[in-house]
């Protein structure tokens, strides 16, 4: 077996918001990608807006730093669960991974799930304890924590043989003492260079799987991948191997390697190295690019299933087209079939209806990335509400169990575990940590859906929540359900003030005044568990006669503004989320009253309203 000692490919996998991105950035200024290594660098590897706006990771990426001259190929990996997809593509590629936690919270959820895939594909982990800066640090229990998270985990005896690093990324150091400060981060260089192999280098044909898309406006498509054995050049033939054993013969155009983040052409790429490749239009993520004369597939990459689903239709409320740029079905499906190809834990079915579509993902925010996305690009879609996807097991229907974490004050601790048990959660661990109750549930995936909205309420924003996808087990019986009823608009128009005031003791607004709605739209949460149909356009009725204190200004409370993950988790089985470029609106599947008072009681059917 063979090893390049000039490479080292690496994937960074962490929780969200434990500074991985923020490691990546220091690396690249410590190797001289950044002419001033003083200036601060804000998240370079962040490109995407949403990426910024939530200070999350979505989609992997790939850099390039050069340290004492051997070429260290780093992949920042999404920390959440529903971007699962991402992170199995990346460890494909990687020799080893960077273990990065917290000082304070230790491994999270979301760590154990990457750690978890790295461990069973066999990979050498070095651990980074950030954030040692912290007041409330405790990097040695901490590393104790990850020890026996890897021990849980069945890590073998020469993954348990781990070297660990702390440091704080922020300020752009690490070293072998959380109580002594370096000046650089070059000791984890070190560590990467003495504890990560090489990449194993294979005798024979080219061979490289594809496992991430890029796309130019100049050149198309671009596949990116590692080089399993083989050399690849620029005008090489290849044969393109697709994952149901097809293959087509096709010419290369041209060839990239990375620098820092940038894409440099090549005349050779050998094998160990991740490259670009651009000529090869039609692939998807999976496909094996290989000799022509003697073309072999590499194993297809394995993929966790989606665990919910939602309906995906065109928008037909009375709004329909007035900011979306894309609002007909056929434009619809193409950009969901498009995402198919680079979202591989997404599934688009077509149904019975050419404008509605079921999308599978890997839960609320997986979803809710590609809408958010949708909407950016211009696009006009209406959702319903979430489902999680049931199978027939041995016993009957078993349904997707989560592994849920919550950390909260003690004072509220009792609060959540009557929310979640009330769900048919399971408490399976608590205890306290620093001032705050450490929970560990496992939940039924129906029962997260809506929760988290309850639970900041109910903990006046201060709980924290985690989750991922544990099991299937035996279904779990009915749960309880949103428990309030909605305010629907009885007239298109405009909301007026005085309306809006008459109503305030009857609920909570979603709209602010002067707000243009349609009949069937929902306008705000009703005080009492069934819907009430209200006139908000109705403006006070003008006389001569002038009583104390009748004209003075009507004072309404904020709406409350309801983000596209809220909008999603609160909608009912008979409502939509109307999205759109500009708004994110609620409303009822049926707008006329009538038609829904005749949808709930057939009998009915005949009679005109």
């Amino acid at each position: 077996m063979n090893r390049r000692t000039d490479i080292r490919n690496i994937a960074i996998i962490a929780h969200v918001d434990h500074g991985k991105t923020t490691l990546v950035d220091k690396i690249l200024a410590s190797t001289g990608h950044f002419k001033d290594r003083d200036k601060p660098v804000d998240q370079f590897m962040d490109q995407n807006d949403l990426e910024k706006e939530r200070g999350i990771t979505i989609v992997s990426k790939n850099i390039t730093a050069t340290y004492k001259d051997v070429r260290i190929n780093i992949i920042d990996t999404p920390g959440h669960a529903d971007f699962g997809g991402e992170v199995e593509r990346v460890l494909n590629m990687a020799d080893g991974v960077l273990l990065l936690v917290d000082a304070f919270e230790g491994p999270m959820p979301q760590t154990r799930y990457v750690l978890s895939k790295a461990l069973a594909l066999d990979k050498k982990v070095v651990v980074v304890i950030n954030k040692v800066d912290k007041d409330n640090c405790r990097p040695d229990e901490v590393q104790e924590m990850v020890f026996d998270l890897m021990c849980e985990l069945d890590a073998g005896d020469d993954q348990l043989d781990f070297p660990t690093i702390y440091g704080s990324a922020k300020n752009g150091w690490m070293g072998p003492d959380y109580n002594q400060q370096t000046e650089d981060v070059d000791f984890l260089l070190d560590q990467i260079l003495e504890h990560i192999p090489g990449p194993v280098v294979d005798e024979g044909d080219l061979q490289l799987q594809i496992t991430a898309i890029d796309h130019s406006n100049y050149i198309g498509r671009i596949a990116i991948g590692k080089v399993k054995r083989g050399t690849i050049k620029p005008g090489q033939q290849i044969s393109l191997i697709k994952r149901d054993g097809s293959s087509s013969k096709l010419r290369i155009r041209e060839l990239f390697g990375f620098e820092g983040q940038e894409r440099v052409a090549r005349e050779e790429i050998k094998a160990g190295d991740i490259c670009a490749i651009s000529g090869i239009e039609k692939f998807e993520i999976g496909d094996t690019v290989s000799d022509p004369e003697n073309p072999e597939a590499m194993p297809p990459i394995a993929m966790d299933e989606p665990t919910m689903s939602m309906l995906f239709t065109v928008n037909d409320s009375p709004f329909f087209g007035r900011e979306g740029k894309f609002v007909t079905s056929r434009q619809l499906r193409d950009r969901l079939l498009k995402e198919t190809e680079k979202n591989l834990a997404l599934r688009v079915e077509e149904t019975a209806s050419p404008e509605v579509f079921n999308v599978h993902g890997r839960g609320v925010l997986h979803l809710s990335i590609l809408l958010e996305t949708m909407r950016r690009e211009s696009y006009e879609v209406q959702v319903g509400k979430p489902r999680v996807l049931v199978r027939q097991g041995p016993g009957g229907k078993e349904e997707p169990i989560e592994s849920l974490v919550i950390e909260c004050p003690d004072d509220y601790s009792g609060t959540v575990i009557d929310m979640v048990t009330k769900r048919m959660g399971e408490l399976e661990k608590m205890e306290p940590r620093g001032g705050m109750m450490h929970l560990e549930f496992n939940i039924p995936t129906r029962g997260l859906i809506g929760l988290k909205n309850g639970m900041l309420t109910a903990t006046a924003g201060e709980a924290i929540m985690y989750h991922r996808f544990s099991h299937y087990a035996p279904w779990k019986g009915e749960i309880e359900s949103r428990n309030k009823g909605v305010m629907i608009a009885s007239e298109p128009g405009v909301s007026i003030p005085f309306a809006m005031n008459k109503l305030q003791e009857r609920g909570i607004f979603f709209i602010p005044p002067g707000a243009e709605i349609y009949e069937g739209q929902i306008v705000g949460e009703h005080s009492r568990e069934k819907d009430l149909v209200v006139n908000l356009t109705k403006a006070k009725k003008l006389t001569n006669v002038r009583a104390a204190g009748s004209d003075d200004k009507v004072k309404l409370p904020p709406p409350r503004v309801l983000s596209l993950e809220q909008a999603m988790e609160y909608i009912g089985d008979d409502e939509y989320v109307e999205i759109t470029p500009g708004h994110i609106r609620l409303r009822k599947i049926l707008l006329s009253e009538s038609d829904r008072k005749r949808k709930a009681n057939p009998a009915l059917a005949h009679i005109k309203f």
